[in-house]
């Protein structure tokens, strides 16, 4: 499996917090990252994202179909995110737009086996992957990308 966790492009402030939308900053750094996902995707994949509005838009961007779910809402547990990816056991990819330090939390989690309060660039992502090698489950870290790098 591979899990793609996507923080939300830059959201104007002030306002109801789940009602923030993206910055004209935001919309590009949300098409910049889905440029670089679209050469990358596999044809097998689903788009989960929080129900918040800068979320939402962000995952708008790649102009497909996706879930909202109300598991990846700010303040998500990590336990809550991996559950609502299916997380390791869901076969493609999975990108999850949601919020920090949620993605930050859950990534550390993967990674170290540890909660930490690890960073999510605004509009960057993080992509891990699942494996099996000698019949044991692998966590990789495949790609870290901010929208400022592309």
């Amino acid at each position: 499996m591979d899990l793609i966790l996507w923080r939300h492009a830059d959201a104007a402030e002030g306002g109801r917090d789940l009602d923030r939308k993206l910055t004209a900053k935001g919309q590009k750094q949300a098409a910049r990252m889905t440029e670089w996902l679209a050469k990358r995707l596999p044809s097998n994949y689903q788009v989960l994202s929080s129900p918040a509005r800068r979320a939402r838009d962000t995952a708008d961007a790649l102009g497909v179909r996706y879930k909202i779910s109300d598991r990846l809402a700010p303040g998500a547990a990590p336990t809550d995110i991996l559950e609502a990816a299916g997380w390791p056991s869901r076969k493609g990819a999975v990108i999850v737009v949601g919020h920090q330090p949620d993605l930050g939390r859950v990534a550390a989690v993967l990674l170290s086996g540890a909660e930490g309060d690890w960073s999510v660039k605004k509009g960057g992502l993080w992509w891990i992957s699942d494996r099996e090698r000698d019949g044991k489950h692998q966590v990789v870290l495949r790609a870290v990308m901010a929208p400022d790098l592309l």
